[in-house]
């Protein structure tokens, strides 16, 4: 009796592993349901976006429906001059008291991809003290890029969404390398910069780590598992262990490849796979325990309900059909509130309807002795003691083309010459480059190495490139016609000649 226990376990083991992969699979399909988007190369910004999926998936994914719990904490956190993060806070908090690392284990589509890399056949690392020790740094990351930075930056009125900005591996593949490698994104590639080639260098690293590392990226680095940890212990759905039938041979430390010291503690992913190994059956494993399928020790057959492993997979098939019709036809509205980060929107077009006015702004200048050579500049040197602006009111009646840059940003320093050549050769036109809020270094001591004549100012605190719809991704170029209104608002590199019908169109 007990091998033929043993014999219905593994066979119920092995269903349960490909249960988990189609219920990953399907997750993976809900959260990116717009699939147009792959297609168009375009990131969907319908209302249904202020709703956060419970694994991680990059919003700007072409196919991303919902927002990534991790990146809108983040952007809350950053933004909390804006908004409490009492919404973002809570959805986490709901999700981690119902699932906790469930959600790892289930329904996180970066999860299931480490698990198909861990698939390939090499020689395996397997876990250990080390690994074990490792297991702190995701609680770190967490602190210190998904919080504190966030928190820092955003009090200086400079949203920055640390992990999501530096390191998500997720957010490279999804939002960075599925918007890039579109073609209708080609004319954004030449926006591509030192950060990118660092996040790839990133996700290669994570990639090859995942080939002989269970899970590497889950458990060492990713701050959402180190989140839902802290809900182990009350969560209502997981792996649970009968205590009166364990033994406590340990069988099922030893053969999980988490990082775990018992079953259902912080590391535990709660896959299952450790009921099969269990010489007494005291371990219920599954995304819904004791309800899905047990054995009766007994009889050594199956005790069913109604919430069995296919009635679960039919319940997702149906929600999906349903979810994927509707997200496909709803129509493609912009956010009511967008938050003005690096991941909003990823190397795409920032939308304006031609003939909207302009902000009227007034920023201060770095070179505040000069002034564009034969036409009023649009500089006021008489605020704030010696201090000279540029008031965008002061240049009615002139086109004026608005440069968003920063140093730190490769493609911004290459077409800044483009932009002096513009201000030298239609000294009609009033040309500004607007250093973004985040400086990484003295921007006045670069300025006055480079020679440009150009006028350069500051916004302090993204003001202006947020009247604009803009972000932290640069560049950005706008121009404004002479009745003050916007016929020009894109993300990406420009050339001198694309800069020249910019202003033929702007002077119609």
């Amino acid at each position: 009796m007990a091998d033929e226990i043993k014999k219905i376990k593994n066979t119920d083991s092995s269903k349960k592993t490909v249960t988990r992969r189609v219920i990953q699979l399907y997750a993976a399909l809900l959260y990116n349901a717009h699939l147009k988007g792959f297609v168009t190369g375009k990131i969907y910004t319908g209302a249904v976006k202020n709703i956060c999926t419970p694994g991680l998936n990059c919003y700007s994914c072409p196919g991303a429906v919902e927002a990534c719990p991790l990146g809108a904490l983040q952007n809350a956190i950053a933004s909390g001059k804006h908004r409490l993060p009492f919404y973002v806070v809570g959805i986490i908090m709901l999700y981690g008291i119902i699932l906790g690392r469930t959600i790892c284990g289930w329904l996180c589509p970066f999860g299931l991809l480490q698990d198909l890399l861990y698939k390939i056949p090499t020689k395996k690392i397997k876990k250990s003290r080390l690994t074990r020790a490792l297991s702190w740094v995701k609680y770190a990351t967490l602190i210190g890029l998904a919080v504190i930075m966030p928190l820092l930056y955003g009090l200086k009125g400079v949203p920055l969404p640390g992990f999501c900005k530096f390191i998500c591996p997720a957010g490279t593949l999804e939002g960075g390398i599925f918007l890039m490698i579109n073609p209708a994104n080609a004319d954004k590639r030449g926006m591509l910069g030192g950060l990118f080639a660092w996040k790839v260098a990133v996700l290669v690293i994570v990639i090859m780590t995942c080939v002989f590392v269970f899970r590497a990226f889950c458990r060492f680095i990713c701050p959402l598992g180190a989140l839902y940890s802290l809900f182990s212990r009350f969560a209502v759905l997981g792996v649970k262990v009968d205590q009166d039938k364990c033994i406590n041979c340990g069988k099922c430390v030893r053969e999980c490849k988490m990082d775990i010291r018992h079953v259902g503690d912080r590391e535990c992913i709660h896959c299952g796979e450790c009921a099969a190994c269990c010489p007494t059956g005291a371990i219920d494993g599954g995304i819904i325990p004791k309800l899905v399928r047990k054995i009766d020790v007994s009889t050594g057959k199956y005790v069913k309900s109604f919430l069995s492993p296919k009635n679960i997979i039919r319940v997702l098939c149906a929600l999906l059909l349903v979810i994927l019709v509707v997200m496909l036809n709803l129509p493609n509205t912009p956010l009511s509130d967008r938050t003005t980060t690096a991941e909003v929107d990823k190397g795409s077009e920032y939308g304006y309807n031609p003939g909207d006015l302009a902000a009227p702004f007034t920023v201060p200048l770095y070179n505040s002795g000069k002034t564009q050579s034969g036409s009023d500049s649009g500089a006021d040197a008489g605020k704030n003691n010696d201090t000279a602006y540029f008031s965008l009111a002061d240049c009615k009646g002139k086109t004026v083309v608005i440069n968003f840059w920063a140093t730190w940003c490769g493609p911004c320093v290459k077409e800044l010459p483009y932009f002096e050549k513009l201000q030298k050769e239609h000294p009609e036109v009033a040309v500004i480059a607007i250093h973004s809020g985040l400086v990484t270094e003295d921007v006045q001591t670069y300025i006055d190495a480079s020679g440009l004549s150009l006028l350069f100012a500051l916004d302090a605190d993204d003001s202006v490139i947020q009247s604009f719809n803009g972000s932290s991704m640069l560049p950005q170029t706008v121009a404004v016609d002479p009745d003050g209104r916007i016929t020009y608002n894109k993300v990406g590199s420009v050339t001198y000649e694309q800069l020249e019908n910019i202003v033929g169109t702007s002077a119609k």
